[in-house]
């Protein structure tokens, strides 16, 4: 297992808020910008990787109890959003990568 701090160091992500519970183990990964996806598909533990940034990612991680998003592309968190995920202790962390090769390097990481 490893937790999020982890893949912000070996990801060059920057914590844009929740570094507190960069602890958080991560199980798995979903990568999707569908809100009703997500819900479907991902699971606890996951780490979200998306380039949404309204607060409704925030609602979707505490419901799914995710590890912490990811944006993707350069996208920074809307402020309502670094509030509300400050407010429910969820990490959100931000790349440049597009989610295809931030998925692939998390995937590569889980399974060495």
């Amino acid at each position: 297992m490893m937790d999020v701090a982890f893949l912000a160091e070996q990801l060059s992500l920057t914590v844009r808020c929740g570094g507190d519970r960069l602890d958080r183990e991560v199980s798995g990964g979903y990568v999707g910008d569908l809100l009703s996806n997500v819900m479907a598909g991902s699971g606890s533990g996951d780490v979200w990787i998306t380039c949404q940034t309204h607060q409704n990612i925030v609602a979707v991680s505490v419901l799914k109890e995710h590890a912490g998003i990811i944006l993707t592309q350069g996208r920074e968190p809307d402020a309502d959003t670094v509030e509300r995920a400050s407010q429910e202790g969820i990490p959100i962390l931000v790349t440049g990568l597009s989610g295809f090769e931030t998925a692939g390097r998390i995937y590569a990481l889980m399974h060495p």
